[in-house]
């Protein structure tokens, strides 16, 4: 275990918020195994989209447990941030293609549930295309922050780029202090949080070594990027991570790096009211590669990667109440 304490972490009991642990949600049914992909809570349902190759949308009914089969993916999206906007489902900031030369997509997708339909959104400025983006959506607009332009290969970035539908315009924010994918962002009073993630570098064979420490942070108010301070740091450095925000924590959960085979069960929350970092119930079952969401004060988590890189693909489902 870290020494948490000499990294000057402040360590929470389990029970401040929070359940005692994560539970495995006994479902009708099981959805279909795999890793890479997002999801995203709409209308009390959570959507399961995308990963490795042709895969279904699959909604899980939490009044039902039940799993139901939607329409499949257009083409092969992995590597994303899944966002809910107006009660659809929207990605952007994805690759298509295989490792490890993914290829960013140039537009964005949009599925709408109800009509079990998908349709092609607006272009992807070509100048400011990437996957394995974080992405959210802040007073209507919708945002995209660092990525990688080529696979896991090379070329990532620092960029935020601001898109609003009302408009369909673009717009260049100032880029963060520290590139890095494979990393989530959230929003908390009016300031992105950006924890996690790494520098994907296949080109000198260092695909998951190169993970990020550092806490970036935009305040929307100032137009300005800040580091936390050093002590601030993320306790337990991984990419793959899935990102949520309860109480204003930012919680981040699972992941991958290089230091192990199998895939991070740590779950640690960024507590910004105080700016220290609390440990929270640990998965019972470590994964990357996949999203989380928040309905009705719990939080939900499915699928991903059991162990760093490929496999084996999961198909369960915690949830921490």
């Amino acid at each position: 275990m870290k020494n948490y304490l000499a990294l000057g972490i402040l360590w929470m009991t389990q029970n401040f918020v929070f359940g005692q642990s994560w539970e495995d949600l006994k479902t009708e049914n099981t959805c279909t195994n795999r890793h890479e992909n997002s999801l995203v809570a709409i209308e009390n349902n959570i959507l399961l989209v995308g990963g490795r190759g042709i895969k279904p949308v699959e909604s899980l009914n939490l009044k039902t447990n039940t799993w139901t089969k939607l329409a499949e993916t257009p083409l092969e999206i992995n590597h994303f941030q899944a966002i809910s906007y107006k009660n659809e489902l929207w990605v952007l900031g994805a690759f298509t293609g295989k490792y490890p030369h993914e290829t960013p997509i140039d537009h964005i997708l949009i599925f709408n549930p109800k009509e079990n339909k998908w349709r092609d959104g607006p272009e992807i400025p070509a100048d400011r295309n990437r996957g394995s983006a974080g992405v959210f959506v802040y007073k209507n607009k919708i945002y995209m922050v660092c990525g990688i332009q080529d696979g896991h290969w090379d070329g990532h970035v620092a960029w935020l780029d601001e898109y609003n539908p009302k408009t369909n315009t673009w717009r260049k924010l100032p880029d963060a202090p520290h590139a890095r994918d494979h990393s989530q962002a959230v929003v908390i009073d009016n300031k992105i949080y950006v924890a996690g993630g790494r520098q994907s570098s296949g080109k000198i064979n260092q695909v998951f070594q190169l993970t990020e420490a550092a806490v970036d942070v935009f305040d929307f108010k100032t137009q300005t990027w800040s580091t936390l301070p050093e002590i601030q740091n993320i306790p337990t450095q991984r990419a793959g991570t899935s990102s949520v925000v309860i109480n204003k924590k930012l919680i981040v959960i699972g992941g991958e790096s290089g230091s192990q085979k199998s895939s991070h069960s740590e779950v640690e929350a960024l507590n910004t009211k105080t700016m220290t970092w609390e440990k929270l119930p640990s998965l019972k079952q470590g994964r990357h590669g996949t999203s989380a969401a928040v309905v009705n004060r719990s939080i939900y988590t499915a699928a991903g990667s059991g162990n760093m890189g490929g496999g084996p693909e999961l198909n369960s489902v915690e949830v921490l109440k």
